[in-house]
């Protein structure tokens, strides 16, 4: 397989062919839908077109596949929880303060962003930056709250804000 690698797009056809019907039903089996398991295999051979990888056998390339599918499927379900959660704070609005629906298109992208921006983040760095930037809680308060030194926290914060500023980076230059 290693050689086959070496030219990406013959190594990329022969992946795709052998293994689309395969990773469809997979997704199917864990999504129950056609359309979305058609939609979320392609996704997966996008990753693998932006980021090859090497296979040393069949089931190194299924493992991997599966690995992102995965994945995929996890962030499917977090953005449906997203928009139900979202749609129910709508409802409860009163009219008056009603959004737009491309204000409310924009922010829904914006809540996907972000949840996708933090769940790249380890568990303690994560509570640490909603506990400061969703709760407005000092980093005394945090620190007290958490169990962990004021130090801790400004490292934790530090790392929760240099990886937004790279999540914002490659949002700008994929678009």
């Amino acid at each position: 397989m290693k050689d086959t690698m070496n030219h990406p797009s013959s190594a990329i056809d022969y992946l795709y062919v052998d293994n689309l019907s395969w990773l469809r039903q997979l997704i199917y089996r864990r999504m129950g839908c056609n359309e979305l398991a058609a939609d979320l295999a392609q996704d997966t051979f996008l990753r693998l077109l932006r980021k090859p990888q090497e296979f040393d056998s069949q089931e190194g390339i299924r493992a991997w596949l599966s690995r992102v599918a995965q994945g995929l499927c996890v962030d499917h379900w977090r953005h449906q929880e997203v928009e139900r959660t979202w749609l129910e704070t709508l409802a409860a609005q009163p009219e008056d303060h009603a959004l737009s629906a491309e204000q409310q298109a924009i922010l829904v992208e914006t809540i996907y962003e972000l949840d996708s921006m933090l769940s790249r983040l380890p568990e303690k760095i994560m509570q640490t930056f909603l506990l400061s930037q969703l709760h407005g809680k000092t980093y005394r308060e945090i620190s007290s709250e958490m169990g962990i030194s004021e130090r801790t926290v400004k490292n934790y914060m530090a790392k929760a804000m240099s990886l937004c500023l790279r999540v914002q980076l490659e949002l700008e230059t994929s678009q």
